[in-house]
């Protein structure tokens, strides 16, 4: 098992990762405070890893809500099936929320958390990729609303987070390639070396091979908590965690959430991203081919939607948490291993990159 911190002060934490270490007593005990302990998990993981847990509970007054799956669920209607458990149980401040699932359920539960009583303690129980190496670390929650995704939320820290890296063998194929997606994410904006080693052991990744998936999640959160201590709230450096989001919650709006999961939504946008990033001559031209193969080799689509018409585009694109004073604010790169934050980007460079990744 390794362990890594996420560095903020007194509201720092730990994040464990390894295999089989998801129902590890040791682990989860320090880190819940009270006697009342609420899991949060949905219909697929009930039956899948519900039973291997709860023993690690016993000890404790649980309760338990289990949600719907899938992100069309992640609405404000679902998000109180939460808070009608806890109150019907009559949870205290003392309580502990546990989010046991991928980045639905855990966005989820971290806003009931930041919500509830204004603020009881949650832990991340990420069992997707996608998950583990981003959504679970960092303290982001909200809900989906129709008009734009993850509009309504709150920046809220969870006590720790377990990333078993076991259960993934579970997941299917589509929702690896998806957690891939942020993976690759990291290489492109923070360290070209780890992008060369995405390269070289991609097939190793697809075929679940412990060992390397272990070092990629490890390699992703160091950079992720590496961020989030340096700019917690997003006022600055954080936002380039966001390269390819703003393109892919686009497509994840129009298209309408679950149509494609929300790492096939990054991974198109990424290739935007690039695509527009080297028009700009700020990479090479072959980075877009080469990002291209990544993302292929990943299982990953890298084309915007047929149906997609670029008058649909421009306008879901400002409805952003990253546009400011009526100005889109993109994430791009100034080279490979490095991202910027710009507001320099026309109309027509947007009309550009669009079609350009039509074909």
């Amino acid at each position: 098992m390794r362990t890594l911190k996420v560095d903020l002060a007194d509201r720092s934490y730990p994040i464990y990762i390894g295999p089989d270490i998801l129902a590890d007593e040791s682990l989860l005990a320090p880190h819940i405070k009270g006697k009342q302990v609420c899991l949060v998990t949905n219909t697929t993981l009930a039956k899948l890893l519900l039973p291997k847990l709860k023993p690690a509970l016993q000890k404790y007054d649980y309760t338990e809500v289990i949600l719907p799956d899938g992100e069309a669920f992640k609405t404000l209607d679902t998000l109180n099936l939460i808070f009608d458990e806890l109150l019907q149980a009559r949870h205290t401040r003392k309580t502990t929320l546990l989010a046991l699932g991928g980045g639905v359920v855990g966005d989820m539960t971290g806003f009931a958390a930041a919500c509830y009583q204004r603020g009881v303690d949650f832990i991340q129980l990420p069992t997707t990729l996608l998950s583990q190496v981003d959504s679970s670390v960092g303290g982001k929650t909200a809900v989906n609303h129709a008009l734009g995704k993850n509009m309504i939320g709150a920046f809220y820290q969870p006590n720790c987070v377990i990333a078993d890296s076991a259960v993934l063998q579970q997941l299917p194929k589509r929702e690896l390639a998806a957690g891939l997606a942020e993976v690759i994410k990291y290489g492109l904006i923070a360290d070209d070396s780890f992008y060369g080693w995405l390269e070289d052991n991609m097939s190793a990744l697809n075929a679940g091979d412990q060992q390397t998936l272990s070092y990629a999640i490890e390699r992703s959160c160091q950079i992720k908590a590496d961020v989030v201590a340096e700019d917690e709230r997003e006022s600055g450096l954080r936002a380039i965690l966001n390269l390819g989001h703003t393109f892919g919650h686009a497509i994840e709006t129009y298209m309408g959430y679950g149509e494609y999961l929300h790492g096939e939504a990054v991974a198109i946008g990424m290739q935007m991203a690039v695509t527009l990033s080297a028009a700009k001559g700020w990479v090479d031209v072959d980075l877009i081919d080469r990002n291209k193969k990544l993302s292929e080799a990943a299982n990953l689509p890298v084309t915007t939607p047929a149906t997609m018409r670029t008058e649909e585009f421009l306008p879901l694109m400002a409805v952003d948490k990253k546009v400011l004073d009526g100005r889109l604010r993109l994430v791009l790169l100034s080279k490979l291993g490095k991202a910027v934050v710009t507001e320099d980007v026309s109309n027509e460079e947007l009309v550009a990159t669009i079609e350009a990744c039509r074909i």
